[in-house]
């Protein structure tokens, strides 16, 4: 593009973002004020901005096949072709050239903050010159070869050459002294081969020639004779190890790579002949005991758990030296139900012999004995569940800024999550993660040694031969990315990129290294960063964050209005990011002071990144989890103990006050499975200034699905959006339309143009009212469920986002879902968009998930005394609600509550007995907003979507293809308040989940109002506390419920397929919930953290 500018033209702004030069623009505040960009469309085009009256005008300048500029203007106007785009500018100074006003006043562009030369800025594994080859045309050649001979000669006298032969000793100086010279005239001459040097290798390294000569031949032998099948003529040689013209290098690395192969086929095989799979342990994890307290008769009494991961059993002892007292498969263990209240509190849901289902309560000795105990529960659970594809993966996520030091022999702490902070239990240490993503910075090691050094680590703690899923390097920056044996042919579209933030966007040694891929239908991405250093470079490193947001080019290419924070099912984002405590420095001693306290949130206070989030200037809508470790910079090297706050330079004492430099971030899809289990650092790793951070999470995975339906006879699905909104934060004079965009869709779909109104606050409201009906490629909502429809705001005029944001299908599992998203484009907040979406599937019974196995228990239950609870008896339980809040999107932490991006409007939540029906429930019915009746039935299954997100609800539709499609002669009803322009989402709050029990809708202009909303009818409430027919519990597992006794049930956790004498009658004379009961359920809207 710059080939288009002769000169520095004050009007040209290069690639800033379109919000950006709206601002500019504004700020001028003239008109015929305007600028020029780079298109964010069309590579190689460009975007003329012109301010009138307020308003901002984009035109598109497109190149033609002649490389001819011309500006898409007002009809009817002729084109006109310039070759440069100052001569272009030139013209449309001239009044009716088809611009709204013709160009006046150019803006110039803010002037960039200097950035302070740092130092070791310079590429790693450079070797240092000390010699000069310029002004070679006003000097001799000889000069050179002259400086070049005596440097190197001088050099040698300062090293110490008796440690090598005679004859190598005098080949060296011997070079130095004439040949280097002869090298130099090669290179003048045009001749890059360097034969003085060739030669001097070929002397040196004459016996290393031999020996290579004669050992690959045998190598091959060896690793061909390894192999699995053997290819034909086994003894012979391949005929280039006998081409002496290969070079020295080529034969070392044709070793190398043989040793490395030979290595891994021999354990391999050696393993496999012992009985060992991989190169590692058929099963990693050994017996383990948790000391347990069970109360009896109101008395405590001590008692034994020891899991058996193995065999897939789970021992009660009465003592810990006793005989074992009874033992429960993994098939009989039903639930794992966390008291929020009591965190060392622990429900276990189990089912005996004779088909009875018990509530076993036990108190652990700290909430990380309980988080180990379910952890190794539910990789009981997954070992023996019989899936071929998993549906819950562990991930862990490290950083370290090495500070150009080499690691310490022993790393274990960081891969075990042990240190400060939030960390596993002693008994996960034998529990592997799936995969290992590892970024560092300062890291002087190559890549092949880093690679090595790190599987090394992680083979001796898990005895797995773990493999490279990929490794990406820019300068000192790397991220590493390894994954278990068995999940490489699970991953799939793997990419990575990096991006340069040093001085002036052009060197490395700050900057982003990437990698993204599939694994299976979950698509991954993680982002390792080192943004510019300094506690008063918080602007600049806003800026870096900005700039790898726009150019790390990961994941598919085909969701290219798409930045990386929505391309991505799950993005983790980790790195050095160098966000500083904003303390003065004279507060250095009473920091540390702090730190030995403990008193971290005093200090978290003035952390510059947590408090740009709140602001909402970086790293929007992520999330992180809470900080309960000390800062991890600045140490002094080889201790822990103290914090090396000043350094001396040549302006002064300049000061380091201890920080959390070292973060790990993520960003998911809204409604999706993401438990953060670990999130630290170590106190044993002090060879750099910083500490290594980990984290480790718990991650819901989909499968590559394969239907099980004839895709003949299979009803086509539709996923039907209506009633969108879209509020934009811009000046920009456009029409818009909505694209969206989706792996379930087999091309992405536009609508038409949107309606605007404008609004004095400088904002766009723009009405698509519009019903638009999306065609899924598959209808099975096994399938459907885990997607996700992407939005994007693009504008008529220069095909621009103004907005992107993200729907998930699962909001619309059981009726129509109102939604409202937060549009950003670059990182940046760019308005909302509220709307509806319905789905239309097929009939199927979607599996249970794996992480639905464990929940929390919101209120715990008034029990009974005892060993456990009979819920086949027992019928006073209190009503209690269980949930599973990371699937839905929040916890139950205090941590204070970050906007997500994203709300659903949700059911009313109701609280029958599972089981127990309503009389004539098939007579009862509630309105959909297109105003077609659902059935009882289907009101009670999605009424607990939010409890537990299981897909059970989709089989039981008899004779329905799910929902009811919308009819566009029914209007939404008027909200009660009678506000035409209130959102579809009743709350104000734009975070999580909200809930509603009577809905309204945001009304389409052209269409007529229905008279009346019907109230829906809620459930009566009773003594079990669970929702008739909600969906059900992994493996025959809802506690709280009274199971039918069939003679020989189908399936008794699924109440609804047993005849209706089986079914229990709903119990009299219990109130109705109304809408006082639910003012405390948006407390569970709290993000993850």
């Amino acid at each position: 593009m710059k080939d288009r500018m002769q000169s520095y033209q004050p009007w040209y702004h290069s690639d800033i973002t379109r919000s950006k030069a709206e601002d500019l623009l504004s700020k001028a505040a003239r008109d015929g004020s305007f600028l020029i960009r780079d298109s964010e469309s069309i590579q190689g085009a460009y975007a003329l901005c012109v301010l009138y009256q307020n308003c901002v005008y984009t035109y598109r300048i497109l190149p033609n096949e002649d490389r001819k500029l011309s500006v898409q203007a007002s009809e009817g106007v002729p084109i006109r072709f310039f070759a440069v785009l100052p001569e272009l500018v030139e013209a449309y100074y001239n009044p009716n050239m088809g611009l709204v006003t013709h160009l006046q006043y150019a803006v110039q562009g803010e002037e960039e903050m200097d950035e302070e030369q740092e130092s070791n800025i310079l590429p790693p594994q450079l070797p240092p010159r000390n010699f000069d080859l310029k002004d070679s045309d006003s000097k001799s050649s000889e000069q050179p070869c002259t400086s070049l001979s005596e440097t190197y000669q001088m050099r040698l006298q300062n090293i110490d050459l008796s440690v090598i032969p005679d004859e190598h000793q005098m080949a060296i100086q011997e070079y130095f002294r004439t040949s280097i010279c002869l090298d130099v005239e090669q290179i003048q001459n045009g001749n890059p081969n360097l034969p003085g040097l060739k030669k001097l290798m070929m002397s040196i390294c004459k016996n290393l020639y031999s020996d290579i000569a004669h050992v690959l031949p045998s190598l091959e032998v060896f690793s061909k004779a390894l192999d699995q099948q053997l290819c034909p003529g086994v003894g012979q040689c391949p005929k280039q190890i006998s081409d002496s013209g290969q070079s020295l290098s080529f034969r070392l690395e044709q070793l190398t790579k043989l040793l490395y192969s030979i290595e891994d086929k021999a354990r391999f095989s050696i393993f496999e002949s012992v009985g060992l799979e991989g190169g590692h342990r058929k099963s990693l994890i050994p017996l383990v005991m948790f000391e347990v307290k069970q109360e009896s008769l109101g008395i405590p009494t001590k008692m034994s758990l020891k899991v058996d991961v193995e065999s897939g059993k789970l021992f009660f002892k009465k003592s810990k030296d006793g005989p074992e007292d009874k033992y429960y498969v993994h098939n009989k263990i039903l639930q794992l139900v966390k008291s929020q209240k009591m965190h060392t509190k622990l429900v276990i849901v189990v089912e005996t012999e004779k088909e009875k289902i018990l509530r076993k309560e036990f108190v652990f000795d700290d909430t990380k004995k309980r988080e180990g105990f379910c952890q190794l529960l539910q990789q009981m659970k997954n070992k023996h569940s019989g899936k071929p594809e998993p549906d819950m993966i562990s991930v862990f996520v490290g950083t370290w800024n090495m500070g150009n030091a080499g690691p310490p022999h022993n790393m274990k702490s960081w891969f075990q999550c042990k240190g400060q902070g939030k960390t596993r239990d002693d008994t996960a240490d034998h529990i592997p993660h799936d995969f290992y993503v590892i970024g560092t910075q300062e890291d002087p090691l190559n890549e092949r040694e880093w690679a090595d050094t790190v599987k090394g680590v992680l083979r001796n703690i898990t005895n797995i031969s773990f493999k490279q899923v990929a490794i990406h390097t820019l300068w000192n920056i790397r991220i590493v990315v390894l994954a278990k044996p068995e999940h490489e042919n699970r991953i799939s579209h793997l990419f990575s990129d990096s991006v340069k933030t040093g001085i002036a966007n052009t060197l490395g040694n700050k900057g982003a290294v990437g990698v993204s891929f599939m694994f299976n239908g979950t698509s991954f991405g993680f982002v390792n960063s080192h943004l510019t250093s300094g506690s008063e470079k918080k602007l600049r490193r806003n800026q870096n964050y900005t700039n790898i947001l726009r150019f790390l080019n990961l994941g598919d290419k085909k969701l290219n209005p798409f930045d990386i924070t929505n391309r991505f099912t799950h993005l983790f984002w980790l790195g050095d990011l160098n966000y500083r405590v904003e303390f003065p420095s004279t507060e250095a001693e009473n920091i540390v002071t702090k730190i030995k306290q403990q008193q971290y949130q005093e200090l978290l206070c003035k952390d510059q990144l947590s408090m740009e989030r709140n602001d909402e200037k970086v790293f929007l809508h992520f999330e992180e989890e809470e900080i309960m470790f000390a800062p991890t910079y600045r140490f002094e090297r080889d201790t822990r103990e103290k914090y090396a706050y000043t350094k001396a330079k040549a302006t002064g004492t300049k000061y380091n006050l201890p920080s959390w430099c070292d973060r790990v971030l993520r960003k998911s899809y809204p409604l999706v499975h993401v438990v953060c289990q670990a999130y630290g650092c170590t106190n044993d790793i002090m060879t750099s200034d910083h500490s290594p951070v980990f984290a480790s999470f718990e991650v819901g995975v989909a499968s590559q699905f394969v239907s099980k339906q004839d895709p003949n006879s299979a009803p086509q699905g539709g996923i039907q959006i209506m009633n969108c909104v879209a509020t934009l934060l811009t000046k920009s004079k456009t029409k818009f339309f909505i694209e969206y965009h989706s792996s379930c869709l087999e091309k992405t779909v536009k609508t038409s143009e949107g309606e605007n109104t404008e609004h004095s606050n400088g904002s766009i409201k723009v009405w698509f009212g519009n019903q638009v009906t999306l065609t899924p490629i598959i209808s099975d909502p096994e399938y459907l469920l885990d997607q996700h429809i992407l939005i994007c705001v693009k504008s008529t005029d220069c095909d621009e986002s103004y907005g992107e944001g993200c729907v998930a299908l699962r909001a619309a599992q059981f009726c129509y879902t109102e939604f409202k998203v937060t549009l950003t484009h670059h990182g940046e907040k760019t308005g909302s968009m509220t709307g509806g979406i319905q789905l239309q599937t097929s009939v199927g019974k979607p599996t249970e998930k794996l992480y639905d196995f464990i929940k929390i228990e919101k209120d715990d239950p008034v029990t009974s005394k005892g060993k456990g609870n009979d819920l086949n008896k027992s019928t006073n339980i209190g009503a209690h609600d269980i949930s599973n809040p990371s699937y839905a999107g929040v916890t139950y932490k205090s941590a204070k509550l970050m906007d997500k991006g994203w709300s659903y409007s949700m059911p009313p939540k109701t609280l029958a007995l599972t089981g127990q029906g309503v009389k004539d429930s098939k007579n009862m019915n509630i309105r959909s907003p297109t105003g077609k009746p659902c059935s009882m039935e289907e009101d009670e299954k999605m009424s607990e979507m939010f409890d537990n997100p299981l897909y059970d609800s989709m089989a039981k539709s008899h004779g329905r293809s799910n929902l009811t499609p919308l009819d566009p002669l029914f209007a939404p009803s008027k909200s009660a308040d009678g506000d035409p322009d209130r959102p579809p989402v009743p709350t104000p709050r734009n975070r999580s989940y909200t809930y509603s029990e009577n809905k309204s809708q945001l009304p389409i202009p052209s269409m007529p109002h229905s008279s009346a909303q019907k109230k829906p009818v809620v459930p009566s409430r009773s003594e079990g506390g669970m929702a008739q027919s909600r969906p059900p519990l992994p493996a025959k597992s809802r506690p709280g419920v009274p199971e039918p006794q069939a003679p020989k049930p189908r399936d008794y956790r699924d109440p609804s397929e047993l005849p209706s004498k089986l079914r229990l009658p709903a119990r009299p004379g219990l109130s109705q919930p109304n809408k006082d009961v639910h003012p405390e359920v948006p407390k569970m809207g709290r993000s993850v953290k």
